[in-house]
């Protein structure tokens, strides 16, 4: 598949057109010790035959285990039609609309996602989606130093029931921009953030507090105490939240008085399968007070000359593309594809479906952690309301039993908040979609059983 097309004696005739001797030259600005030199480690190349072969293999390590992980990846029913359509040519290979007004097919879907999108979350505005949850959460806390000009520091509250990998992820983009992460730690009964953990930071300059609805754990913060808190500090709120879970619980817009002022979150579970881990797409929501400092696109309806309906690229800062360093931000394109198999998902559902999904999700996961709670010395490890997921104690290291249940049972068990948390070795965090049966819970508890005796 020769995707660089050029033969060596092209590359001799560019480098003598230039005065150069080398392709190597033409990066001798590039100090020595930042140059990673020859990849050692590297495996030869594969012909086309046998990397397809390769990947054969690695996606059938996926097939066969009953999923009950969740951990901001979802596995949920997707009807036929969503991947039927959004494989179609015209959606499959179309990309970022450079010249807007002649793509009124790709900014008609734009448009009716960020609709869909704006009345999820209850916020004005939604943009064309960024990378991933977690990069979103990054670029939202960028945005808030941006857009919070009360405050002169770049300081921000970051509780640690946020999900680890999004923590990592604003600590990798934001490490060199000056952003300082303020832990805060959970409560050891509920697993969330207490409003008593915030207020020792009263009156102190802090640029955004980050809320994530529900938490990493399942369990669901007090969101209108910590969101009335910051407003009354001059502090911007920063919500991240499962856009299934918007469908029952009070989305962020509503949260206390004035609501969030950023949403962001992971629209995985909105239609786009596990699929190995990718692709995914985050959602980026914010008031309309603060549209200018949000990165990424924005599409708007309006009229033509002769008033049919017509959409256009609304709002899109150029620095994006070339100012690099000091740009708003560096985003410069959307998961279009990923995006547009979640519009057709949210149409096909509609409101009464996304809500039938969330209470089924809800439902199972209950039924899940009574049988599972059945089981000498397996138990619940936070009190309180939950979402999706929950976290259990076991009497024995959970990625030994995790490892167990996967290899004995065909059973993927959740996840090991032991990775991330001191003192959490021993639990288990599971989830239960609309997607299980009450046998496979069933299965999951004997095998449980099993592997503990």
């Amino acid at each position: 598949m020769p995707y660089i097309p050029h033969t060596p004696q092209d590359v001799k005739e560019m480098l003598a057109a230039i005065g150069a001797e080398s392709i190597e030259e033409l990066f001798d600005e590039i100090p020595g010790h930042l140059k990673a030199g020859r990849l050692e480690a590297l495996p030869e190349g594969l012909s086309e035959m046998e990397a397809t072969a390769v990947m054969a293999a690695r996606a059938r390590q996926d097939e066969g285990l009953v999923c009950f992980a969740g951990a901001g990846a979802y596995e949920h029913h997707i009807p036929a039609a969503v991947w039927e359509l959004a494989t179609r040519g015209e959606y499959y290979t179309a990309y970022t609309p450079y010249q807007a007004e002649a793509s009124q097919g790709t900014l008609q879907v734009i448009y009716e996602y960020q609709t869909m999108m704006a009345r999820l979350t209850a916020m004005d505005v939604s943009n064309a989606s960024v990378y991933d949850g977690a990069s979103g959460l990054a670029e939202a806390v960028l945005m808030a130093l941006r857009a919070n000009r009360k405050s002169k520091s770049r300081r921000v509250l970051m509780p640690e029931s946020v999900h680890p990998r999004y923590r990592q992820a604003v600590d990798a983009i934001c490490v060199h921009q000056g952003v300082e992460q303020i832990s805060v730690a959970f409560e050891s009964a509920t697993g969330t953030t207490a409003l008593d953990s915030v207020k020792p930071y009263s009156g102190e300059d802090i640029a955004a507090l980050v809320i994530p609805q529900p938490n990493f754990f399942g369990a669901l913060e007090e969101v209108d105490a910590l969101t009335d808190w910051a407003h009354e500090n001059g502090i911007l709120v920063i919500g991240v939240v499962n856009p299934v879970a918007m469908a029952l619980l009070a989305p962020p817009g509503e949260w206390g008085e004035t609501g969030a002022d950023i949403v962001v979150g992971e629209g995985q579970p909105l239609g786009v399968p596990l699929s190995s881990g990718g692709p995914y797409f985050g959602f980026m929501c914010c008031t309309k007070k603060h549209v200018r400092q949000m990165p990424g696109r924005i599409i708007g309806r309006t009229v033509d000359e002769e008033g049919r309906p017509g959409y256009t690229l609304t709002l899109q800062a150029r620095e994006q593309h070339i100012r690099r360093s000091k740009a708003t931000s560096n985003i410069c394109t959307n998961q279009g594809l990923a995006m547009t198999a979640a519009t057709i998902h949210m149409a096909l559902l509609g409101v009464d479906g996304l809500e039938a999904v969330a209470g089924h999700c809800h439902a199972n996961t209950r039924a899940l952690l009574e049988r599972l709670t059945a089981i000498d010395g397996v138990e619940r490890v936070f009190e309180g309301p939950f979402f999706h997921e929950a976290a259990l104690r076991l009497p024995r290291d959970s990625r030994t039993v995790l490892q167990e249940l996967a290899d004995n049972h065909g059973i993927l068990a959740g996840h090991v908040p032991g990775l991330y948390y001191e003192g959490m070795e021993n639990t288990l965090l599971v989830c239960a979609t609309e997607v299980r049966t009450d046998e496979e819970i069933e299965r999951f508890g004997n095998a449980l059983a099993e592997v503990l005796a």
